[in-house]
């Protein structure tokens, strides 16, 4: 594959997208355990201004399996990606682990990059957060169950959130052969799990476009204190908060999140480039 100046030569990774509408590429990256379909009803209203483009990540949703989980690896992925589809420049949305590939992806490959929107989530590296999703994960084979509420009752016991196993259990596919299998890739999402809460970047690398961090107020995964780091790879960064809204700002809080990302993607890149509106603490 012949790769535009700045990318490394990679065997191409054919990655599952959906698009909705026509305009500017906006591409949108899913969390850790998710795929391209939770981001599918907020994807809609944008496609009326833009090209929304939703990917699966790598071990995610219907794109392949590979040996190796890294930042830089998926933010190569994403560049290859849009080299395929025709696509020199993009807004670029990513929420939780996603976040963390569009800040790599913007920090790698920054002409790709025209505005970067992250939801929760900073470039610093987290503590282990998912060892009882991995362990209510692992408490079954999908070979073996017969449907999904019987996965859910053996995952309970793990995990007592009712909604988290709902979602985590969307990672469930027929398999033709028999039972059902995981689209994700759970055995390497496991063994490379200290990549995916490592920090992104090298210290001086830097993103020079506008870039807006979108947080949930109730949500402790953005403290104030990030915004040194955030600042010393985006110096143009922004920082939002949506009060009576978690982790999952795209679900909880739809509309704010919408506005607030229509507003910024909408501003002038002259006054972008400048100072940025206050969009509401």
């Amino acid at each position: 594959m012949n790769l535009r100046k700045g990318l490394r030569v990679c065997a191409y990774m054919q990655l599952n997208y959906k698009v909705h509408g026509e305009g500017f590429p906006f591409v949108i990256l899913h969390g850790l355990f998710g795929n391209l379909d939770n981001w599918s009803t907020i994807a809609r209203k944008w496609a009326e201004d833009f090209k929304v483009i939703l990917v699966d990540l790598r071990n995610h949703g219907r794109s392949p399996h590979a040996d190796e989980m890294t930042y830089p690896l998926m933010a190569e992925d994403l560049a290859a990606f849009l080299e395929e589809q025709g696509i020199d420049r993009c807004h670029l949305l990513g929420h939780s682990m996603g976040g963390k590939v569009a800040m790599q992806c913007a920090l790698d490959y920054p002409t790709l990059v025209e505005k970067l929107v992250v939801v929760d989530m900073a470039p610093r590296r987290y503590g282990r957060g998912h060892d009882d999703v991995f362990a209510a994960l692992k408490a079954l084979d999908p070979k073996d169950i017969d449907d999904r509420r019987h996965a859910d009752e053996l995952m309970a016991p793990y995990m007592k959130d009712e909604g988290v196993r709902m979602f985590l259990l969307k990672n469930l596919a027929r398999d033709s052969k028999d039972g059902f299998r995981w689209r994700m890739n759970l055995e390497v999402l496991d063994r490379d799990y200290e990549n995916l809460i490592a920090p992104i970047g090298t210290a001086g690398q830097t993103f020079p476009g506008p870039a807006l961090f979108v947080r949930g107020g109730k949500s402790g995964y953005v403290e104030d204190d990030d915004m040194d780091v955030i600042e010393h790879h985006f110096p143009q960064a922004k920082l939002v908060t949506i009060a009576d809204a978690g982790h999952w700002v795209h679900a909880e809080q739809p509309e704010k999140l919408y506005t607030d990302v229509k507003t910024f993607l909408d501003q002038p890149a002259e006054r972008v480039h400048g100072a940025v509106p206050d969009m509401g603490e």
